[in-house]
C-alpha cells in the first residue's frame, strides 16, 4: 500500500536512526582512541543553552516513534531517559528501529487529517499534514544534525556520508 505519510516518517526515521548509530559507534571509537572520557562526548553542547549530546539522542529516538505513532494513532513506547553511556543510547535507537519497524503504511490511512495534540502546546492541536511538515521532520532532523554537528566539533572525522548515508541513487538506462 502506498502510503505517503507512512513513507515521509518510518523509511526516512529508520535510515537516519541507523545513521545515529553508526555515528555513535563510530564515537565509541573515538573515545577509545583520543584516551577520552565518554561524559566528554555525553556531555558536550554546541552553545550554553543547548540540551548535550545525551539529551539530543533521546530527543532524536522520541521523536522518531512519537511523530510515528502520532501519525499512526498509537501510542508510542515509553523510554526512561537515564541514558549514561553510549553503548546505553545505541540500546536506545535499537529498541527506537525495532518500534519502527512494526508499524505498518495501513495504519497512516487517516494521518492527514489526525488531530495531533501535544502536551507543550496547550489548547492547540496539528491537523497531521501540518504536524509532519512544520513540526515533526524539522524537529527530528534539527536534533539529529545536532549530534552530528557535536561530533564533528569535538574532534571526530565524519563527513556528511556519515549523516546521510546511502543514497537509493538507480543507473541511468542507456536506450
Amino acid at each position: 500500500m502506498h502510503n505517503p505519510y507512512y513513507e515521509m516518517t518510518v523509511p526516512l526515521f529508520i535510515k537516519s536512526l541507523t545513521q545515529v548509530d553508526h555515528l555513535l559507534k563510530t564515537a565509541e571509537k573515538f573515545v577509545l582512541e583520543q584516551g577520552m572520557q565518554e561524559s566528554d562526548i555525553l556531555e558536550a553542547r554546541l552553545a550554553p543553552d543547548m540540551f548535550p549530546f545525551v539529551k539530543q539522542v533521546q530527543i532524536t529516538c522520541d521523536n522518531a516513534k512519537g511523530s510515528s505513532a502520532r501519525l499512526a494513532g498509537i501510542e508510542a513506547p515509553v523510554m526512561m531517559d537515564d541514558e549514561a553511556s553510549i553503548p546505553e543510547l545505541r540500546a536506545r535507537v535499537a529498541k527506537t528501529l525495532a518500534f519502527l519497524e512494526s508499524l505498518t503504511a495501513e495504519q497512516f490511512t487517516d494521518a492527514a487529517d489526525r488531530k495531533v495534540e501535544l502536551p507543550y502546546f496547550k489548547d492547540k492541536h496539528f491537523k497531521g499534514n501540518d504536524f509532519l511538515t512544520h513540526h515533526a521532520l524539522p524537529n527530528f532532523y534539527f536534533h539529529f544534525v545536532t549530534i552530528y554537528g557535536i561530533l564533528r566539533m569535538k574532534g571526530m572525522q565524519i563527513g556528511k556520508a556519515d549523516y546521510a548515508g546511502m543514497l537509493p541513487l538507480q543507473d541511468n538506462i542507456l536506450a
